[in-house]
């Protein structure tokens, strides 16, 4: 039995059909918002009471009675009903029921369409600090894996094709960079994210003594939003939020498709741990790597979520219009994703095995060391792009021979240059080329341990 009529139902002579019920109802999936709903509620009351627009003891039973609901929900004890359309009407019809007529008294000085707004602002201000938290640890963990590999040389890639001996830190913390961008763009967005729209009321604000800046102090908001309509008519910190959202899923999908690749036979780089792995149903000498596989597809349900909000926005004329109903099942899914997505990374990637034998094997075969001998040259006084020649010209010279750079004999490289001498082999080496990288940001063991210590710092100071 429905326990309230509809709160529009003195306009219409008609009861609304069960097909457009169900077709409209909002409650199947705005019920994770019941915590935000019920603490917005609160803090409206409490403005309510304060400002003598119902007394303080009315007041104080709304309050009293929301937090009976809000302990109820979080019991699985409240019973949520379709016919009461969403998160809003569910709740203060359980409230009227409990506490009587003075439940009705709630809904004064405001709407559900600023109502909704300040729910999703208080949802989103609580995502952001935990998605971020998950940032800070999987930070912490690529460096602590960083730190375990500062000796372990790979080849890096341009093109998917070696070009450069790296130290594995040095790639690890390339992704550590990317989230701590990740974090700040967050940041960022929760300044536009943590303004109060309620007061605003349908759109056009109230006649009513409201205190807005009283609720916004309650509830934590460092504005009040400026413009009655644009509060409640606009979602761009939704899209704003989901952009960021997008952003990480890209880092996230990058780093997944390379432990794809290095987890293959024709790279053979790394050993997935089994417990993160799966088989093949028909081929038995399978081993999948399911989870990075699945971060990659998964990458589309955000940005499709993205791509969702900003054609449902596009062309909705001021102010708020039922269309935006449609902008909460890809912001949940999209907060889900990114969630899921960074736990089961930081617990797989301390137990992959690196083969270093391999990626230093990988390195050795590959002349990446030739734009150490170019800079040798430079060093010696050749013109960068007469060493750049050169260097070429011995690179095919070495390849028609089938030999590493450094096998070549020294009458066979001074061929090629006068100004090169003994101390060019150390040059040639992996283990060489890469301690030469000393410019800052560069791969060697020296710069590489001072960005773990820098980027230690800045994530206990929060940065």
């Amino acid at each position: 039995m429905q326990r309230l009529k509809k709160p529009w139902a003195g306009r219409f002579k008609e009861k609304t059909r069960e097909s457009v019920e169900s077709f409209t109802e909002s409650i199947s999936f705005d019920r994770r918002l019941s915590r935000y709903d019920i603490e917005g509620s609160i803090a409206h009351a409490k403005m309510l009471g304060k400002t003598g627009i119902i007394p303080i003891d009315e007041s104080k039973r709304i309050i009293q009675g929301l937090k009976d609901i809000g302990e109820e929900i979080k019991a699985g004890r409240f019973k949520f009903m379709t016919e009461l359309e969403d998160i809003h009407m569910n709740i203060e019809s359980e409230l009227t029921r409990k506490i009587g007529t003075v439940g009705e008294k709630l809904h004064t000085g405001r709407s559900r369409n600023d109502q909704i707004a300040l729910d999703m602002r208080l949802y989103l201000r609580a995502e952001t600090k935990k998605i971020t938290a998950l940032l800070r640890g999987f930070q912490k963990t690529l460096l602590f894996m960083a730190e375990t590999h500062i000796t372990t040389i790979m080849p890096g890639y341009t093109h998917l094709q070696r070009a450069q001996p790296v130290l594995l830190s040095h790639h690890l913390l390339a992704y550590v960079e990317m989230l701590k961008r990740d974090i700040a763009r967050l940041s960022d967005c929760l300044k536009r994210i943590n303004i109060l729209p309620l007061g605003s009321c349908a759109m056009a604000g109230t006649s009513l003594p409201i205190d807005r800046q009283y609720t916004a102090r309650l509830l934590g908001f460092e504005r009040v939003s400026q413009n009655s309509i644009d509060a409640v008519s606009d979602r761009d910190f939704l899209i704003e939020f989901i952009f960021c959202l997008s952003i990480i899923m890209m880092h996230l999908s990058r780093m997944a498709e390379e432990l794809t690749l290095w987890a293959g036979e024709e790279f053979s780089f790394i050993e997935l741990p089994d417990a993160f792995s799966t088989g093949s149903s028909i081929m038995p000498q399978k081993k999948n790597p399911d989870v990075p596989e699945l971060i990659r597809g998964k990458t589309g349900r955000v940005f499709g979520s993205l791509i969702s909000l900003l054609t449902m926005m596009k062309g909705i004329p001021l102010s708020y219009n039922r269309d935006m109903q449609e902008d909460k099942p890809p912001v949940f899914d999209s907060i889900d994703t990114v969630k899921a997505s960074l736990f089961v990374l930081n617990e797989m990637l301390p137990e992959i095995r690196f083969n270093r034998e391999r990626m230093l094997k990988a390195v050795t075969r590959s002349y990446s060391t030739a734009t150490d001998m170019t800079e040798y040259l430079v060093r010696k006084g050749m013109p960068f792009r007469k060493a750049h020649a050169i260097t070429g010209k011995l690179v095919l010279y070495a390849i028609k021979k089938e030999k590493n750079l450094d096998e070549l004999s020294l009458g066979e490289i001074k061929r090629f240059s006068a100004l090169i001498e003994k101390d060019i082999y150390p040059v040639l080496t992996p283990e060489g080329s890469i301690k030469a990288k000393v410019s800052e940001g560069g791969t060697s063991p020296v710069e590489v341990r001072r960005q773990i210590r820098r980027l230690r710092r800045q994530i206990k100071a929060g940065r």
